[in-house]
């Protein structure tokens, strides 16, 4: 997509709602998923889970580089603002939001597509 790795929207939003989220004690585990390459994981190290391609956990295998730990809890800036929420301050932020509404539907199509493909695998295996 031309971003840089800690550039991409959807690192930038992953780490947001984990500082968001651990900075006002929301018991919730964050999980970062759909990496187009192993920069935007190592940017995200330190997330509660991540979804990692095999082909990308071959190549955090096969790495010497030393990874450093992003996302700490220790690390929260203390300038985060909790949000008075609502379903109209919500909806508000939703659609401000191009990686909320844009990414997020472009994720669950591309999800739903590789649960058809995985279900047809599995059906030909039976």
């Amino acid at each position: 997509d031309g971003y840089a790795p800690k550039d991409d929207p959807g690192v930038k939003s992953v780490s947001e709602i984990y500082k968001y989220y651990k900075k006002f004690g929301y018991d919730t585990i964050i999980m970062g998923a759909s990496f187009r390459n192993v920069g935007e994981v190592l940017e995200l190290a330190g997330c509660d889970r991540l979804t990692i391609s095999p082909k990308f956990l071959q190549e955090l295998t096969n790495s010497t580089e030393v990874i450093e730990q992003k996302l700490q809890k220790e690390d929260i800036r203390e300038d985060i603002t909790k949000i008075d929420m609502n379903e109209q301050t919500f909806r508000w932020m939703m659609n401000e939001d191009a990686m909320a509404t844009e990414k997020l539907s472009e994720g669950i199509r591309n999800f739903t597509k590789d649960i058809i493909s995985l279900e047809k695998v599995v059906e030909s295996k039976m």
